[in-house]
């Protein structure tokens, strides 16, 4: 099973009518969490879902036909079935030591709402037009290549821009051979995103080093703007809220060229390289430097190892993971000396036997070649 993910083509009208329904998810969501926490959890006996149950029938039985409450009549109502599973699912994952106990949603927040179709699976026809099941048909700026089969779709703001993704059930061919068999050791590093041990070299954009400047302007002309105080009880004025509307797309293209280069680059090394070694790094430590922290954030090396880690069923490939204390970067790949390597030191040379090898090349070689019992695979 996989997700597709394709943007729309909306008007004014069928804007509006997506923020409702957002809107009206939002609201369902804070109003079981709010009937939650107004319980006596030690008198009223049962699980938290047995609890939520109980919360939404109150709701499709009461609460919906009062006269206040009539506007939700005009809207679909399997959001308010998802905006309740969604609340359930929250408080699992809390119970489970998953996640944070659940918290209110803000209008300001990421607006999304999903559809479940009760009546079963639906056909999505190819072409630029797709049916949402209880919302309508909309637009696409992509077409569909083929049909697909679904049940689930989700539907997300980013930036003022709106997405569905729906999941389809099938499962990807893999190829059957790749372009190099042996182990690949794959070095990350801040200066060259990702050093192979065949020499390939990624070099990142760095999005967020680039546009630093760009938001810097942006917030230095709006410094006089009424931004909003919710303590103060001061709302933002329209300028401040079109300044947000600006800060938020210069940040969505940030991420976008971002995640652009490591789906590419991920995608390519799964399909050149059977088997790939990379290093388990302790990211939250690296971040720690704050020298290094703004840089090793903008590279996104934890999301670089989770796509490498979901795409191994696509692709056929297999990741590896060294373990966390290897000295990949002070060993010597000619001799096998251990010697100290500081972060300005670019180039490794052996005091042993004099061996000069670029400092991420002479890593990666390590990470090729390390032994089987440092070794743990990479789950998705």
């Amino acid at each position: 099973m996989y997700a597709i993910k394709v943007e729309f083509k909306l008007n004014n009208k069928e804007r509006t009518k997506m923020a409702q329904h957002a809107g009206f998810s939002r609201f369902i969501y804070n109003y079981g969490l709010s009937l939650m926490r107004q319980l006596d959890h030690k008198k009223d006996k049962g699980g938290s879902s047995k609890k939520i149950d109980e919360i939404q029938k109150t709701f499709t039985n009461f609460t919906k036909k009062q006269p206040e409450f009539a506007w939700t009549k005009k809207l679909s109502s399997r959001v308010y079935q998802t905006g309740f599973r969604s609340l359930k699912d929250a408080y699992s994952r809390w119970h489970k030591g998953l996640g944070k106990a659940p918290q209110f949603k803000r209008k300001k927040d990421r607006r999304s709402f999903s559809i479940v179709n009760s009546n079963g699976k639906v056909v999505l026809a190819a072409g630029k037009r797709i049916k949402v099941p209880t919302v309508g048909t909309f637009r696409l700026k992509e077409s569909l290549p083929c049909r697909y089969v679904t049940q689930t779709f989700t539907i997300s703001e980013t930036a003022g821009r709106w997405f569905v993704s729906f999941s389809v059930d099938a499962e990807r061919l893999p190829p059957l051979m790749h372009e190099v068999a042996e182990p690949t050791g794959v070095d990350l590093g801040v200066k060259c995103f990702a050093t192979c041990s065949d020499g390939s070299k990624y070099v990142a954009p760095q999005p967020y080093k680039k546009a630093k400047t760009k938001l810097g302007k942006q917030q230095w002309r709006n410094r006089n703007k009424v931004l909003g105080n919710r303590r103060l009880g001061v709302k933002a004025s329209n300028n401040a809220k079109k300044h947000y509307a600006k800060l938020a797309k210069t940040h969505a293209h940030v991420a976008n060229i971002r995640k652009d280069f490591l789906h590419k680059t991920t995608t390519e090394m799964s399909r050149k390289y059977a088997v790939i070694h990379i290093e388990d790094l302790n990211v939250a430590g690296m971040i720690a430097n704050h020298k290094l922290a703004s840089a090793i954030s903008d590279l996104g090396f934890y999301e670089f190892r989770r796509q490498l880690g979901y795409k191994q069923k696509h692709y056929g490939n297999r990741v590896m993971l060294v373990e966390r204390w290897y000295p990949s970067s002070k060993t010597c790949h000619n001799c096998g000396n251990v010697q100290p390597m500081p972060l300005s030191e670019r180039t490794y040379v052996c005091c042993k036997c004099s061996y000069v090898v670029d400092r991420d090349l002479n890593a990666a070689l390590n990470l090729e070649s390390v032994p089987s019992g440092k070794l743990k695979p990479l789950e998705p």
